[in-house]
């Protein structure tokens, strides 16, 4: 129900980053995913989240505030990530993909 989805039915959600992980891709896949743990402002759940891109781990740091958005199944883990259901999509307001792309700075 939209009660147990951690957004509680809204498409996005800010959060404070509280650790970096490595999650473990599943087989037949063999790879590290980065992945950091948030912790949600609107109801100060935990959640996992993927962050997109080579190298964008970077970017963020422990106590930055972050947007997150669903990864794509609807409350389900997408591809050989076990677990995740979310990714990053900004940093202390400013896009990650325009970070990437060197377009702005943080």
């Amino acid at each position: 129900s939209r009660w147990k989805n951690p957004f509680q039915g809204a498409s996005h959600a800010k959060g404070l980053v509280t650790e970096k992980i490595g999650i473990s891709a599943k087989q037949p896949n063999s790879a590290v995913r980065k992945c950091v743990r948030v912790l949600l402002r609107k109801n100060g759940k935990k959640i996992s989240a993927f962050v997109p891109w080579d190298g964008c781990l970077n970017f963020l740091n422990e106590n930055d505030e972050v947007m997150v958005a669903g990864l794509g199944r609807k409350g389900h883990a997408v591809g050989d990530i076990p677990g995740v259901r979310f990714k990053i999509i900004a940093v202390k307001g400013k896009s990650l993909l325009s970070l990437y792309t060197g377009k702005k700075e943080k």
